[in-house]
């Protein structure tokens, strides 16, 4: 064997090695999500009985039916649309803006604003939580739809992504544009703003996600049942509020319809979301 047939074979090896580790790493990712989906499907004893089982005995819709008719998922879910919208909406119009502002205007202390977006980046959630609370009590914003969407309205993490887009973004374009009589916003608007199309769709989907998904704000923002969220919903569900017994089937069908929005937005607009992802990437 020649030392190019000994190489081209250690390089198979080598990508075959790769391959079964993905492989294995996949499965141990994917393996929860399957429980949790046959889980759905499964009887209370069978749950209890065989909880790790990936195939239900017998087949029922029966925890399906219990979370339509016997809790409050419809209204859990009308709540998060509404919610999700109306901060998905904000941040994609408010993160560009103040992005476009950080990347192309030039004004006193625009660094400053920028080192302070990157920190509040690197501050965890929860330290924030209790100040939420005290703030939205004191301006009397407390149980209320306000309560759940004004704070989470623009994020940081959507100012840097929309940053590092405009920063890629030739000035020679808004050079033109001032010459044709556009201001600052029309600029941003009509000719800045359409380019991003990678960006906005990644934003989009981020912001989505983690509204979406969003429980512990919900914690400290709300407390009327009428206001629960999917994820909070829930979350009173695993807390046993239906009763005695484990509800697996039930608990675990519910957490199962609160994925598929999210899951098609994802799997709709995944390229774009790669292609934002690295081309925001880049320009660190």
């Amino acid at each position: 064997m020649t030392g190019r047939e000994r190489h081209g074979t250690g390089a198979r090896l080598r990508r075959m090695l790769a391959y079964a580790v993905l492989i294995l790493f996949a499965l141990v990712f994917l393996y929860p999500f399957v429980i949790q989906t046959a889980t759905a499907f499964k009887t209370e004893p069978d749950a209890a009985a065989h909880p790790l089982s990936p195939i239900p005995d017998p087949v029922t819709t029966e925890a399906f039916a219990q979370v339509f008719g016997g809790t409050g998922f419809p209204l859990w879910v009308v709540n998060s649309l509404a919610v999700t919208l109306l901060i998905t909406a904000g941040r994609v119009f408010l993160d560009s803006l103040a992005g476009y502002a950080l990347a192309r205007l030039p004004f006193r202390g625009r660094g400053a604003i920028t080192a302070m977006v990157l920190a509040v980046m690197a501050v965890p959630g929860v330290v924030l939580l209790i100040p939420k609370f005290l703030v939205l009590n004191q301006l009397g914003l407390y149980d209320t739809y306000t309560a759940l969407v004004l704070p989470l309205i623009v994020d940081a993490a959507g100012v840097f992504i929309m940053r590092q887009f405009f920063l890629s973004v030739p000035p020679s374009l808004e050079e033109a544009a001032r010459m044709d009589g556009a201001g600052v916003f029309r600029t941003y608007w009509s000719v800045i703003l359409p380019m991003a199309r990678p960006a906005l769709i990644t934003l989009t989907i981020l912001s989505f996600q983690s509204s979406w998904n969003e429980f512990p704000h919900t914690v400290v923002a709300v407390q009327d049942p009428a206001l629960y969220t999917l994820p909070r919903g829930i979350a009173n569900l695993v807390a046993g509020s239906l009763g005695a017994g484990t509800q697996y089937p039930l608990k675990l069908a519910a957490a199962l319809l609160a994925t598929i929005p999210v899951a098609i937005i994802f799997i709709v607009f995944q390229r774009y979301f790669v292609r934002g992802a690295a081309e925001g990437a880049s320009k660190e």
